[in-house]
């Protein structure tokens, strides 16, 4: 079993990192989050969960250790496979999906690409428990449950829209989108894509 991968960051994207360790590059499927957190760095360690199937053997890559262990607590889940799992990661943070379970609340949850009612409510049935016998919620920093500044939903909509056709994906875009609505609240759809255009790349 792989446990980490430590290397030199060859080539990264919001969904996918290269580390070339020993002369091998490992493509590891990388959440927004991680993405965030190496952007720009020479050398990363990125803790890793494989993913062997019949017809594939697919590398996670998570640049926290708390986040692959979400990431595996989320794959428990009836109905939620390894990429809704990274997508539910990509659209929030280990502290904010922490507090989104734990307060119950599946109506961001449901905001997530890929995930229903029925899907939310049993990720938090499954995983309110869970996240707290796990450690994970523990091991979190004291703010992390303080819930983030509001944001302008129809803007945020019309950017992600925007985004998505051409050709980003849902999340990702909506991480960016909502992180610059909460600097710049009053900023219009037009100046949104393009800052996020400049920082989704």
């Amino acid at each position: 079993m792989i446990e980490y991968i430590k290397g030199e960051l060859a080539d990264v994207t919001p969904a996918y990192a290269v580390i070339e360790a020993h002369g091998v590059g490992y493509g590891l499927n990388i959440s927004l989050n991680t993405y965030s957190a190496i952007q720009g760095k020479k050398e990363v360690r990125l803790w890793v969960y494989e993913a062997i199937r019949e017809d594939a053997y697919v590398l996670f890559g998570f640049a926290t250790r708390q986040e692959r262990e979400m990431f595996m607590l989320l794959i428990t889940v009836s109905g939620v496979g390894a990429n809704t799992a990274r997508m539910i990661l990509s659209s929030m943070t280990v502290a904010e999906l922490c507090n989104v379970i734990s307060t119950g609340n599946e109506k961001l949850l449901k905001g997530v690409k890929g995930i229903g009612l029925r899907t939310a409510q049993r990720i938090i049935v499954d995983l309110k428990d869970k996240i707290v016998t796990s450690g994970i919620a523990q091991e979190l920093p004291s703010n992390a449950g303080q819930s983030t500044p509001l944001v302008n939903n129809s803007v945020k909509d019309e950017a992600v829209g925007a985004l998505t056709m051409l050709g980003f994906a849902p999340a990702p875009s909506q991480k960016v989108v909502v992180s610059i609505l909460q600097q710049q609240p009053d900023l219009p759809v037009e100046q949104v894509v393009k800052l996020a255009l400049k920082q989704i790349k």
